[in-house]
């Protein structure tokens, strides 16, 4: 979803109570969850369940979520802000919105899955592949890097999500690594060759029936469609750009506390439990297919080691989502 200053719609938003009945969110903590439903329900649910603290869930996206923290400032109801990419985390960390993470939620976390300042933490990861279709595609016809889908030869030839908050975290990295006219050129490269779909899941499924050679997406869309019927994806391949090209960008999940959250206590005890080994342990065995990031924490066994994806060494921090949206609608992409 394009990054614009919501509406304030918190209403509009679905309220999801974990763990009891209706209660004040006085009573415990009010999470804005931007991350997978379920995934933020077995959070939750786990969380309380060990501490006996109550979580509210509200749902909605990276993008709708930040600017409206944003907007709303000190006035803020959420306690605790969790993401499934981290410019939506660097924006409100730029508002100056974020309390500090305790430090032992910190140690938990390697370095490369947090920030620099310490504002917000990771809590899980997903990395960008090349989706493309095994009959059209081999191997040695593959993309070497994510820049080389700017050649006039993928013409009508890759799709793309260009209106979601994951595609504009990839362009985030591309941003980081290759700087602003680099960008600028892929972008403008971009609008001539690729094809647009709305979602992830589209793009694997366009990619699937054969209406596209390959699609830039996030693993873990294959992945969970394999665990299901695999309808989706039985045609589908997997291409890992890695060797720190920005086509091997893992984007971090953030997670941070709101300065103005009246239970600093509790929402700072909720990070730690979901960057511990509780919350580590429903990536490993639950059905996200995201990666833990937690220190000796194991992902799914069906997924790629994380260490072998060789991915750019970014610092979330400095993701720039307003950059990244003014570059993409001079490209014509928003």
């Amino acid at each position: 979803m394009k990054i614009a200053l919501s509406t304030l719609a918190g209403a509009a938003m679905a309220l999801g109570v974990i763990a009891g009945p209706a209660m004040a969110e006085d009573q415990g903590i009010v999470v804005y969850n931007a991350q997978h439903e379920s995934l933020a329900k077995e959070w939750a649910a786990g969380f309380t369940k060990e501490t006996g603290i109550k979580v509210t869930l509200r749902n909605g996206g990276d993008s709708d979520f930040s600017n409206q923290i944003v907007a709303e400032g000190a006035a803020s109801p959420a306690d605790v802000f969790l993401t499934e990419n981290s410019p939506a985390m660097a924006l409100v960390e730029a508002a100056g919105l974020f309390a500090p993470v305790d430090a032992g939620t910190l140690a938990q976390v390697p370095q490369e899955y947090q920030p620099s300042s310490g504002k917000w933490v990771g809590v899980a990861a997903r990395s960008t592949v090349f989706a493309y279709n095994q009959d059209k595609l081999k191997q040695d016809q593959l993309p070497k890097s994510l820049l080389d889908l700017a050649d006039p030869s993928w013409k009508g030839r890759w799709a793309a999500s260009p209106s979601g908050a994951d595609f504009q975290a990839i362009v985030s990295a591309l941003l980081q690594v290759k700087g602003e006219a680099a960008t600028a050129d892929w972008l403008k490269a971009m609008k001539e060759n690729f094809t647009a779909y709305k979602g992830n899941s589209t793009v694997m499924k366009a990619v699937n029936a054969g209406e596209i050679d390959g699609g830039v997406i996030y693993h873990y869309y294959w992945f969970g469609d394999q665990a299901k019927t695999g309808e989706n994806s039985k045609n589908v391949g997997l291409h890992y750009f890695k060797n720190q090209d920005p086509g091997a960008f893992v984007s971090v999940s953030g997670g941070g506390v709101l300065a103005s959250s009246k239970h600093q206590k509790e929402a700072q005890a909720f990070l730690k439990w979901v960057t511990g080994k509780g919350g580590q342990d429903v990536l490993k065995t639950g059905t996200s297919y995201e990666y833990a990031v937690g220190k000796d924490a194991q992902s799914n066994p069906k997924l790629v080691p994380l260490a072998d994806l060789q991915a750019p060494k970014i610092d979330p921090a400095t993701l720039n989502s307003k950059k990244v949206i003014d570059l993409m609608t001079q490209a014509g992409l928003l």
